[in-house]
């Protein structure tokens, strides 16, 4: 049975900076907009934690919803001691108006699952 993970007090994920990138159907015909997002993930816990992986619900304006989960981080597991932080970037390519919303997940240093959420935002195509 896998363990239940809980939201721990003091870790948290910030949208830093959201930036329409392009627009084109040289990225995708079906997904030709293109969003970077920088994140900072911070520990402010009493506990060091590894992040394993991330998990997003992206939702356009008529209700469909798409699942993403992954392991690792862009291709990292960040070890975070009490007080530091991880910050990255990554991009979603998109064929319109989107909700985001999201969460990180990991263990603490004694094996504990946690996790924590990102404020959801939009990924709104420029007209």
């Amino acid at each position: 049975m896998k363990a239940q993970a809980v939201e721990l007090p003091g870790l948290s994920a910030t949208l830093d900076q959201l930036r329409y990138h392009y627009a084109g159907i040289t990225i995708s015909e079906q997904r030709p907009h293109a969003f970077i997002y920088f994140i900072t993930l911070a520990n402010h816990s009493e506990h060091t934690v590894t992040f394993l992986g991330r998990k997003w619900v992206i939702t356009d304006d008529e209700g469909e919803t798409e699942v993403i989960e992954g392991d690792g981080i862009v291709g990292e597991t960040p070890r975070l001691a009490p007080g530091q932080t991880f910050s990255y970037n990554s991009y979603h390519c998109t064929s319109g108006n989107r909700r985001v919303a999201g969460s990180f997940h990991g263990v603490d240093e004694q094996e504990r699952h946690v996790f924590t959420r990102i404020a959801p935002f939009r990924l709104t195509v420029p007209v």
